[in-house]
């Protein structure tokens, strides 16, 4: 059973036009900054920051009160934020620093309030720490990318195919980041993990068609074909074993099985995927298409001057 086919490849391939190919990347990509740029005007952070990264006492429950009904149950105790976390009825409140025996009972009250006390999640965090926790991650993903840049313009060694997959790269970080402003995924320890395994994930497909179309002789199209059958195959079996793992870590079969850091670490990369199939199957295939016609026309141009020469001589 093939999970692609073949003859729709070939009528995208052959239909599609460049600036129909770049339209709806180029949409998104301005939506997903567009996104980020609101909430660094609202948050001052492009993410809304998790425990890990801003100090402070999280408390994680399930409960069908909305999050202004939980910031006033939970008024004595100075809520920082509550809010939606990750869909379902998962509510997080973070509150600053206190006292250990406010503590206690801040616990108390939240496994009174939950549907499932059993599931009620608690984690402390220093500010100090959480601040030298931030800086780190920002320089992990910003050195990990730098990195990812270098080695593909080493191994590829030309400006516009390398640029493209640096842009394909950039594109599904930017989406699948807003997206976890859209739907209340904090950046945590968890969260900064997959954003840096997206870094490798999002290259995957786009050096598999690049590789294909710069190294290999054979048709422009059926090379493209070829690849994204390949690439495709790839995301799409990847995307598979995500979604059974974002559903089984968020407890829809079985309440023991609720693992926050999992669920978020899944979602994040789908998110990413998604994005990686719009960006390497539209973006890129059309900046290399348009590089590699440009580059047959300027051959051609450059064989047929000696010969109209030779003919006048």
């Amino acid at each position: 059973m093939n999970l692609i086919d073949e003859k729709s490849l070939e009528a995208y391939i052959k239909n599609t036009t460049l600036k129909q190919l770049l339209i709806v990347p180029a949409i998104l990509l301005l939506l997903s900054l567009s996104i980020l740029a609101y909430t660094t005007y609202r948050t001052g952070s492009p993410l809304e920051l998790g425990l890990e990264f801003k100090g402070g006492t999280a408390i994680y429950l399930d409960t069908d009160k909305t999050p202004d009904q939980l910031k006033e149950d939970f008024k004595e105790f100075q809520v920082s934020q509550a809010r939606e976390y990750g869909g379902g009825q998962r509510k997080i409140i973070q509150f600053g620093p206190m006292d250990p025996s406010l503590k206690d009972s801040l616990i108390q009250k939240a496994k009174s309030e939950s549907a499932n006390p059993d599931t009620v999640e608690i984690r402390d965090m220093g500010e100090q720490f959480s601040q030298s926790l931030q800086s780190q991650a920002i320089r992990a993903i910003i050195i990990s990318f730098v990195l990812m840049a270098i080695v593909i313009f080493i191994f590829f060694r030309t400006f516009v195919p390398s640029a493209a997959v640096l842009i394909s790269a950039f594109a599904d970080i930017a989406f699948a980041a807003a997206m976890m402003d859209v739907f209340g995924i904090l950046l945590s320890l968890g969260t900064v993990a997959a954003l840096l395994m997206l870094i490798g994930y999002s290259v995957d497909t786009d050096i598999l068609l690049t590789t294909r179309l710069l190294k290999r002789k054979g048709e422009l199209n059926d090379k493209i074909k070829e690849a994204m059958k390949t690439g495709l195959t790839m995301t799409l079996t990847t995307l598979g074993a995500l979604i059974a793992l974002f559903f089984v870590s968020s407890g829809f079969i079985s309440s023991f099985m609720l693992i926050d850091i999992i669920r978020d670490i899944s979602i994040v990369l789908i998110f990413g995927l998604l994005a990686d199939i719009v960006n390497t199957w539209m973006t890129n295939v059309g900046i290399l298409r348009w590089y590699l016609e440009r580059g047959a026309r300027k051959t051609e141009r450059r064989i047929e001057r000696p010969k109209r020469k030779g003919q006048r001589a």
